[in-house]
């Protein structure tokens, strides 16, 4: 299909970013690497009236330290994440759940932030960033927040944003000595995953789930099961309670969980 019809301005900045957001309102959209908008668009299931493209704003591509901290520019590309040896190190379910977003061509157009900011449940990213404890740093006319990944993901491709705030960093501790796995079930290579996981063991467990709901969510049920002293398979029996995941053709609700149960129960082998 065909998009509505819509404007286009291209910025430099983020505070031109802003600004234009601003003035455009509650129908303008950021335009970065595109792999998530674009698609909507064509199905007409998004019709912003203004695309303002931030996918020259350099000063948002990086990855450097910040005390106990990796800090991730908004428009760094999934291909920078992947090979970089500071994410390698210091956050390898990252770099390793980044080079599993779709093929190649994606990898080096699309950026973590606008895969996070979509907040698609099917998404790999969003739960990796649960389950290590993430933020995101917002920015807006008003100034700058930080945004716990927990309070971030709102509804389904909703998130805490306000109309006139983009991302511009991810920010996740720096855990290179914790145990961690990256888990994903999908019946073709390259495809949504029908269930993921990805489980990071630094002291406490971390634990979020792919497709596992209408947002991107935590097993907090898991969570609490190994923080209780629960063993490993018993921990994981607990991955389908207290969420609800959708239904369709490639899986009902309960073979989601049934997934969830066995694919938690082999991060957590693979972890030890």
């Amino acid at each position: 299909m065909i998009p509505a019809a819509f404007d286009y301005q291209r910025v430099e900045s983020a505070d031109a970013a802003i600004a234009a957001l601003t003035e455009a309102g509650d129908e303008a959209k950021l335009l970065a690497g595109g792999h998530s908008l674009l698609p909507l668009m064509k199905l007409r299931l998004a019709a912003p009236t203004m695309l303002i493209d931030v996918g020259r704003v350099t000063d948002l591509s990086y990855i450097r330290e910040d005390g106990d901290q990796l800090a991730i520019g908004a428009l760094t590309r999934h291909r920078d994440v992947e090979i970089s040896d500071l994410v390698q190190s210091q956050a390898p379910i990252l770099a390793h759940a980044t080079g599993h977003v779709g093929d190649p061509q994606v990898r080096h157009r699309g950026t973590i932030g606008g895969s996070i900011a979509h907040a698609d449940p099917a998404s790999d990213l969003p739960a990796v960033l649960l389950a290590l404890g993430g933020s995101l740093k917002a920015k807006g006319p008003n100034g700058e927040r930080e945004i716990a990944a927990t309070d971030f993901f709102t509804g389904f491709l909703e998130n805490d944003l306000a109309d006139d705030e983009m991302i511009t960093e991810i920010r996740v501790p720096k855990v290179p000595d914790a145990g961690w796995s990256f888990q994903k079930f999908n019946r073709r290579a390259q495809d949504w995953a029908i269930v993921g996981c990805a489980v990071v063991a630094n002291g406490t467990t971390g634990v979020g789930l792919v497709n596992m709901g209408v947002t991107p969510v935590r097993a907090t049920a898991v969570e609490e099961a190994l923080a209780g002293g629960a063993s490993g398979p018993d921990a994981a029996a607990q991955a389908g309670e207290g969420v609800d995941p959708p239904g369709d053709l490639n899986a009902s609700s309960e073979f989601r969980k049934h997934l969830a149960r066995v694919l938690v129960g082999r991060a957590l082998s693979e972890i030890g």
